[in-house]
């Protein structure tokens, strides 16, 4: 069965009514598609019906026209802290930038992903690199993927972890942000 959505209004609507477990969307898209302004869309859309949600959005900080940092958003408290900011190479071309993580951020996240328990709505922009790859950064957020204890988790993952999400989790279905504004994006 093909679902169509072109808004997280549109998701929410086509959830089952009852206590079907764990239907996870693994959004993915290019850098710049929106991935995480159609999550806080969702989360949005989500609190004005009176709906339970919980987690983590990363929303960008811009100064003159550039992305200088990443904040961390707890969905449920509302609670904003910086999660990161660029910093130039210390190397010989300084054109070149580089993300600095602040581990007390990293930790204050997980702490809040380890209180979710049993939450009907879940989002978690974005397990990335520092998930997959070095075994660090927002990992409770793997453990509540897993855990299936939700009726819906929306999770951002960049296109090029997909399919090791995807192995992790076979259960999920893929929601692709394109570049451009879709009229629709279908799934399975």
């Amino acid at each position: 069965m093909q679902v169509l959505i072109d808004s997280p209004d549109s998701l929410l609507a086509s959830l089952p009514s009852g206590n079907e477990p764990g239907r996870l969307i693994l959004v993915t898209g290019p850098s710049g598609s929106g991935k995480t302004s159609w999550c806080q869309r969702l989360a949005e859309e989500a609190l004005g019906r009176g709906l339970d949600l919980a987690g983590l959005v990363s929303p960008a900080v811009w100064r003159g026209g550039r992305k200088t940092a990443i904040d961390l958003l707890d969905l449920a408290s509302g609670e904003r802290r910086r999660l990161a900011q660029f910093k130039p190479h210390q190397g010989a071309d300084s054109s070149t930038w580089d993300w600095e993580f602040d581990q007390q951020v990293l930790d204050w996240g997980n702490a809040v992903l380890s209180r979710i328990t049993q939450c009907p709505r879940i989002i978690l922009d974005e397990l990335g690199p520092l998930e997959f790859e070095h075994a660090s950064g927002l990992t409770a957020g793997l453990d509540l993927v897993a855990g299936h204890g939700y009726e819906l988790a929306c999770v951002v993952v960049r296109p090029s972890l997909l399919a090791r999400a995807l192995e992790r989790w076979p259960w999920g279905q893929t929601l692709q942000i394109p570049l451009h504004k879709p009229t629709g994006v279908e799934f399975p």
